[in-house]
């Protein structure tokens, strides 16, 4: 499984996503987008969504933290 977190430093909502993945053994790609100066419009174009976290599974993207916890409680993730 690739997993590519969309994120910044700041943000409460990145913490608890990559936390999560960590707690069920998966690793991912973080990508700060302020480190590697995207906008909010790159980001859009990359993820179809504009803040952070977002989340892209196997080129999939996901959304953020809230979607990737559903998929964890209906099982469509390793649990």
């Amino acid at each position: 499984m690739n997993i590519k977190i969309y994120s910044t430093s700041w943000c409460g909502p990145c913490r608890n996503a990559k936390r999560l993945l960590t707690e069920k053994g998966l690793t991912f790609t973080e990508i700060d987008i302020e480190e590697n100066n995207l906008s909010r419009e790159d980001l859009f174009e990359l993820t179809g969504g504009r803040s952070v976290p977002q989340i892209v599974i196997d080129k999939k993207p996901i959304g953020g933290f809230n979607e990737l916890q559903k998929l964890f409680q209906v099982g469509e993730l390793l649990n």
